[in-house]
């Protein structure tokens, strides 16, 4: 079966050794600079799952280096957030409200409790089936379950879950250590149950928009194209907004069409999407994977994408890089999108003051080397084949494409669309190489080419801008088609 890894905040303290157990601190495995083997799994005890914590980035890394971790970043997230997971408890519910009233018609237990699983597994036979598929839905070493007894309208009890917690196994009391360790044992035995399966398609495609929303990455005259190219290839293209998540169902597929964020309703209809087992783009791995600028610098370095000199900056090792680094050097906010986050040190004295404000609000920053160029490329690819591209100029008298401290509001640089015959094939080798191990949605890679011959990839975002009159001003509404035969093939494909 391989071995498997144990990360923790201080391996001295790991109290289950075992044969094939080995353990790493999380300081020092996000300091590797190669993947483990194929054979070798790694289960995240950090006291922290919090998103931007240690353990949170450890899971991130790991999927970047194709390491096999649990929890997976996207657990950690699901998890932590209750209002993403709520419509998930249905079932969980159900198999408690059956655990706790089987037989007992007219005596129902106390009103609160909680039930620790491990694994998978949990004390009481009884919860056998409430503790597997608590682990199924949430992918957690350790929970505890909260629940608290109410009625139905005709009297009968029934009982709810009222919170999921994720306990740091160091608090645990003496009986349920023995629990974690009889479930890890199990744990190590057993293998991951397959996921559902999809539904049938109709062809009928929704598109998430926000119309309040300054910097869309699709505009109204865009998002009116979509529409009338789905006329000509049988498709109905619908645009829908937050609040129509309930509605999610009723559609084939979902395109997303407003900036993606973990913590925010996009989010959430992707997962809801992957439920429902429609084709969405973008899909939640790829919101996961490229809005986190930490997790695309692992993945440059595993995958040997050539991409700027990119050092990861904590609280420990700032004063050190800001004494080494050349400069102008480059700081990112890891989760920061349309260039936000992202700030210039021109001096090492400037970089301490910059660097200490943005770590007051995440525990990992990056430091990266500055290039200066006139413009990015933009490549456009979806489902890894380029088919547009476009040069986005530097906003007048900035240093990035967008300034959003100038007057008036942000200003952007100017554009111009290239046909993709004309792309220097160094930039569109680096941006399929960087695109490839994200999935196959679609994907806006940036890159820059400089002294003429070097290609560095900047970025992947997920949810690239594609407006009418800018993307498309060569191929006009083949762009949009392009993209509704690519659904339509996916929904076929579910089928």
């Amino acid at each position: 079966m391989g071995r498997t890894v144990f990360i923790l905040d201080d391996p001295k303290d790991f109290p289950f050794p075992g044969p094939g157990r080995e353990t790493i601190s999380a300081r020092d495995y996000l300091a590797r600079d190669k993947p483990y083997s194929t054979r070798t799994r790694l289960i995240n005890l950090c006291g922290d799952y919090s998103y931007l914590s240690k353990g949170y980035y450890c899971a991130l890394t790991a999927e970047a280096r194709g390491d096999k971790i649990l929890p997976s970043a996207e657990a950690m997230l699901w998890v932590g957030w209750k209002r993403i997971y709520r419509r998930a408890l249905g079932d969980l519910e159900r198999a408690l409200t059956k655990a706790l009233t089987r037989g007992k018609s007219d005596t129902p237990e106390a009103a609160t409790g909680s039930i620790t699983v491990c694994f998978g597994t949990t004390e009481e036979t009884r919860f056998k089936a409430l503790a597997r598929s608590a682990f199924d839905a949430f992918r957690c070493p350790i929970l505890r379950i909260q629940y608290e007894r109410a009625e139905t309208e005709r009297g009968e009890s029934l009982y709810r879950i009222r919170d999921v917690k994720v306990p740091n196994w160091r608090t645990l009391p003496a009986a349920d250590r023995t629990l974690f360790e009889r479930g890890l044992d199990g744990y190590m035995k057993r293998s991951r149950p397959n996921a559902g399966q999809a539904r049938p398609p109709r062809y009928t495609l929704a598109v998430l928009v926000d119309p309040k929303e300054a910097m869309p990455p699709t505009n109204k005259q865009g998002i009116e194209r979509l529409i009338r190219a789905g006329v000509s290839l049988g498709v109905k293209v619908e645009p829908i907004v937050a609040r129509d998540l309930p509605r999610l169902a009723e559609f084939d597929a979902l395109f997303i069409r407003e900036t993606t964020a973990l913590d925010h309703h996009t989010y959430r209809f992707a997962k809801r999407a992957e439920q429902e087992g429609i084709p969405c783009i973008d899909d939640a791995g790829s919101i996961l994977r490229c809005t986190n600028k930490v997790y695309l610098a692992e993945l440059f370095r595993t995958y040997n994408i050539p991409a700027p000199k990119t050092v990861v900056i904590d609280k420990g090792n700032l004063e050190k890089v800001a004494a080494e680094s050349d400069y102008p050097l480059v700081l990112k906010v890891p989760d920061g999108a349309f260039s936000k986050g992202v700030k210039r040190a021109d001096d090492a004295g400037q970089m301490l003051s910059l660097g200490r404000e943005m770590l007051a609000h995440s525990d990992l920053i990056l430091g990266q080397e500055y290039l200066r160029t006139d413009y990015d490329w933009r490549i456009g690819i979806l489902n890894g084949v380029p088919f547009y591209a476009s040069k986005y100029f530097m906003a007048r008298g900035h240093w990035q494409i967008i300034n959003h401290a100038a007057k008036g509001g942000p200003d952007e640089g100017g554009f111009s669309t290239v046909d993709i015959d004309e792309v220097p094939q160094r930039i569109l080798d680096a941006a399929l190489a960087a695109a490839r191990p994200i999935g196959n949605g679609l994907y806006g890679v940036d890159c820059k080419l400089v002294d003429e011959d070097r290609a560095v990839v900047i970025e992947v975002n997920d949810n690239p801008s594609i407006d009418a009159g800018v993307e498309d001003k060569l191929l006009k509404d083949e762009l949009w088609r392009t993209i509704l035969r690519d659904f339509i093939r996916r929904i076929e494909e579910a089928r």
